[in-house]
């Protein structure tokens, strides 16, 4: 693994970076992953509040979330926001069934380039430290790469999962 390859909690400090990392997102077309992303960084302290807003149990006043913290990938080289991660303090029934603990995307730019594999072995790092052992990760049926991902980080499949929409994703567990 690189050494300039880090995980940071989203801040200020990183601004200019994510604004470009959006950017790239929202250039490609195509679905942003993980879905913290999608929210529009314009007021970067809206988005800011947004992204801590949900990080302890304590915080959490919807039944239908769960206390969830998200991670940006920082090449400490270029200085560039590669990737992003969010974690999910614990499982409900919808992530359990489909969502799982981690959620996490690179930049359409800097793919094919193995940050994935990095970003997922450092979050399942962060995964270890709050004491979760035992980590579901999924992937859409045919998502060949993140599948590829999750096996090359210890991933053992367990099932598929039909969607109420007809998408099969199809469930890993990573033992850490």
């Amino acid at each position: 693994m690189q050494n300039s390859i880090r995980l940071v909690k989203p801040s200020a400090e990183y601004k200019e970076e994510y604004m470009s990392f959006y950017e790239d997102w929202i250039a490609s077309g195509e679905d942003i992953v993980p879905w913290t992303v999608e929210k529009e960084p314009y007021d970067f302290t809206v988005m800011l509040n947004f992204l801590y807003s949900q990080d302890s149990e304590e915080k959490i006043t919807d039944g239908s979330f769960v206390p969830h913290s998200t991670y940006w990938l920082l090449d400490d080289d270029s200085g560039m926001i590669i990737g992003a991660a969010n974690v999910r303090h614990r499982l409900n029934e919808k992530l359990l069934n489909c969502g799982g603990h981690i959620g996490y995307g690179i930049r359409p730019s800097a793919r094919r380039k193995g940050y994935a594999s990095q970003l997922l072995a450092l979050t399942l790092e962060r995964m270890k430290e709050m004491g979760v052992n035992n980590v579901l990760l999924v992937c859409d049926k045919g998502n060949l790469a993140s599948e590829r991902t999750i096996l090359k980080n210890g991933g053992k499949f367990e099932s598929e999962y039909v969607e109420d929409h007809g998408n099969v994703v199809r469930r890993f567990w990573i033992q850490i």
